[in-house]
C-alpha cells in the first residue's frame, strides 16, 4: 500500500475524515454497521458508504452477513497502520 494512496483517501476528498474516524475505531475491535454508527454518531448510511468505499479499496473486510456483518481491518491495512496515523496526525493539524 503506497503512503500517496491513502493521502488521497484520507485527506483527498470530504469523506476523508469520517474514513480516518472508521479506520481508527476497527483499530480497536470489530463493529458491525449499526455500532460504529453509533459509536461515531453517524447516520448508519453514512458509514455503510465510508465502509463500501474503505472495502473496495481492501482497507477492511467483513466477516457474516448482512447486518450480523462484523468489520475489522485487513491485514494490509493492519500492516500500514502507522503510516496512517502519520497521516492522520498531519491532516488533524491542517
Amino acid at each position: 500500500m503506497k503512503k500517496v494512496f491513502l493521502w488521497w483517501l484520507i485527506t483527498g476528498n470530504k469523506g476523508g475524515e469520517n474514513r480516518g474516524r472508521i479506520i481508527l475505531e476497527l483499530h480497536n475491535r470489530p463493529y458491525n454497521l449499526n455500532k460504529l454508527a453509533e459509536k461515531l454518531c453517524l447516520d448508519y448510511k453514512t458509514i455503510k458508504h465510508h465502509i463500501d468505499v474503505l472495502n473496495e479499496n481492501n482497507l477492511v473486510k467483513s466477516t457474516g452477513e448482512k447486518y450480523g456483518a462484523l468489520y475489522f481491518l485487513s491485514d494490509e491495512m493492519e500492516k500500514n497502520y502507522a503510516v496512517f496515523l502519520e497521516i492522520w496526525e498531519e491532516f488533524k493539524e491542517m
